[in-house]
Formats: structure tokens, C-alpha cells, sequence
């Protein structure tokens, strides 16, 4: 699967494919060449989860209320 199709993915699924290719890369039963593929897929999803992560936490606001009673919201400190 090419990067452009790992942008087709979910987050759950690129997630999991992720969990897989590190359970694969501790078993360390895999041939070389097939482990720095994996490795290097496995770098791709990262960035990609942690691209839709940030974008789910930049959509969360945090809502409260005014002293008058109107509410308000504003951007979720990360913190």
C-alpha cells in the first residue's frame, strides 16, 4: 500500500495496521529487507495518526460560561 492509499485509511485502521507492524518488528522473525519495509510503512502511519490527532484536537473546544450567563467556547488548552 502506497502512501497515497495510507491517506485512505481511518484512523482505526491505520492504528492497527500500525500495532501489527510493530508486533511483527519484535518478533524479529522477518527477513531484513522485509523488516526496513515495514519499518519505514510503519513511520508513514505514524505521521499519518498523529496528522488525524492533531486535527481531532484542534476541532475540541472547550465550552464554558460568561459571567452573564452566555456560553463561550474556546480552544482546548493541550495541557
Amino acid at each position: 500500500m502506497s502512501n497515497a492509499q495510507i491517506k485512505d485509511l481511518s484512523f482505526e485502521q491505520a492504528l492497527g495496521e500500525l500495532e501489527t507492524i510493530v508486533r511483527q518488528l519484535e518478533n524479529g522473525s522477518a527477513p531484513l529487507a522485509e523488516s526496513i519495509s515495514a519499518y519505514e510503512r510503519g513511520t508513514d502511519l505514524k505521521k499519518y495518526c498523529e496528522s488525524k490527532l492533531k486535527e481531532a484536537q484542534e476541532k475540541i473546544e472547550k465550552i464554558s460560561l460568561n459571567p452573564d450567563g452566555s456560553i463561550k467556547t474556546e480552544p482546548l488548552d493541550p495541557q
